[in-house]
């Protein structure tokens, strides 16, 4: 069964429904701060972004504003559910820069060298992105000088993590701004 097909489960959906709310929530931005995050994560105008694992779009909304009228964010993730409430908030956000696209991020289907930056929060490690999977897939999609930010959840896997990236010889860690590491394409 394809990735995709799973998202689409009624049975997976039911099971993502409460860490979407818990990760939707607002009362979430008292404790992580969506702007400030995404500020670290280096986003600038016009740029095409790629949010892989956007859940119910805690980053979303921000991230489409910050990036503007003349860039644009693809929103990612497998789970149907999640991706009506990206959509439901994009809607009621009137912003017409907002892509929502239900895909495997390990054959994301977008062009090579297509994206400035890729945004991998609280999505790694999981056991349906690999990271000797995903990272090749990131490399392809990214133009080259890309750059690809990472927020490690939780906290106990950063040391794994980060030991793994450079191991991949296709990322240079460009810096860490608070609990964001942001990387460059070789």
């Amino acid at each position: 069964m394809k990735i995709e097909e799973w998202g689409k489960s009624k049975i997976l959906n039911l099971i993502f429904k409460p860490a979407g709310f818990l990760m939707g929530n607002q009362i979430r931005s008292l404790f992580m701060n969506p702007e400030k995050m995404l500020q670290n994560a280096e986003l600038d105008a016009s740029q095409t972004v790629l949010e892989i694992g956007c859940g119910p779009g805690f980053f979303t909304i921000p991230a489409a504003t910050i990036v503007g009228k003349n860039g644009k964010l693809i929103a990612m993730d497998v789970s149907t559910g999640f991706l009506e409430a990206v959509e439901k908030k994009v809607k009621k956000a009137n912003l017409k820069n907002v892509d929502i696209m239900q895909k495997d991020a390990l054959n994301t289907g977008l062009s090579e060298n297509s994206i400035d930056k890729v945004i991998l929060f609280g999505v790694i490690p999981f056991p349906l992105l690999p990271l000797d999977k995903l990272l090749p897939e990131v490399y392809r999609i990214l133009k080259p000088k890309g750059t690809m930010s990472v927020w490690l959840f939780p906290p106990l896997i950063t040391y794994w993590v980060l030991k793994v990236i450079p191991q991949t010889n296709l990322f240079d860690l460009l810096n860490k701004n608070g609990s964001i590491y942001n990387y460059i394409r070789k």
